[in-house]
């Protein structure tokens, strides 16, 4: 599979034009004196991730066949479910009528990282298996074998970077997660949802935030070995 040149690059840009999309929606919060404004609002501005979905995009072009459709407006991302109608994701492709592939692209910042965490392991973990679901239930058509990836930008930080406690009153947790941070925690998430093929790809990407100098971190990428389009 054909990938951007530079990479590398492309990524730090689209991590820094992140942070810039956050920092904005802030601003523009605070402005409007909306009770949300901090890191709430940061989050509620949306729009914050959609460097990363351009580099997909272009990914995405750079190795397509004709007839290709790829959608992200949200009018036109939403797709069957099974326990629920629908569920909108970041990115549909399809091809002659056919689901090629979907994605999902979510943040993780401060402060409260204990709770949005959960939350967000919660949603890969419910998103992935009502999408499996749905395609054994021929959602999306007979035979639909649809690749789905996961994305999640990390804010590196002493909250995510700390260990924290794991602790179940009945049962021991798993000696994994033990002792572990929520970035280890994320990892361990992403590895784990492409082991049970909820996912054919899942990704952590751990991003500082400005103003320190070096406003992209370092990657850590899971990836299966089944490329977008294949069978």
């Amino acid at each position: 599979m054909g990938l951007p040149k530079n990479l590398d690059r492309e990524i730090e840009n689209a991590a820094k034009d992140f942070w810039v999309q956050r920092t904005n929606a802030k601003r523009s919060q605070l402005r409007k004196g909306l009770s949300d404004a901090g890191q709430r609002g940061e989050v509620t501005g949306g729009g914050d991730l959609n460097a990363f979905r351009h580099l997909v995009v272009k990914t995405i072009d750079l190795n397509r066949c004709g007839e290709t459709e790829i959608h992200f407006n949200r009018t036109v991302v939403a797709l069957p479910g099974y326990f629920r109608p629908t569920k909108q994701w970041d990115l549909v492709v399809i091809r002659r009528g056919q689901l090629l592939m979907a994605l999902e692209l979510k943040s993780l910042g401060g402060p409260s990282f204990g709770n949005n965490a959960n939350n967000r392991c919660e949603e890969a973990i419910g998103s992935g298996y009502d999408f499996r679901q749905a395609q054994s239930a021929g959602a999306f058509g007979p035979g639909a074998n649809p690749f789905l990836g996961y994305f999640i930008l990390v804010e590196d930080a002493e909250g995510s970077r700390r260990p924290v406690a794991s602790k179940s009153p009945h049962f021991v947790t798993d000696p994994a997660f033990q002792q572990g941070s929520y970035q280890t925690h994320l990892r361990i998430l992403c590895e784990r949802l492409m082991e049970k093929q909820l996912y054919g790809s899942a990704a952590v990407l751990i991003s500082t935030r400005p103003p320190r100098k070096v406003p992209f971190a370092r990657c850590r990428i899971c990836r299966s070995r089944r490329r977008f389009g294949g069978s």
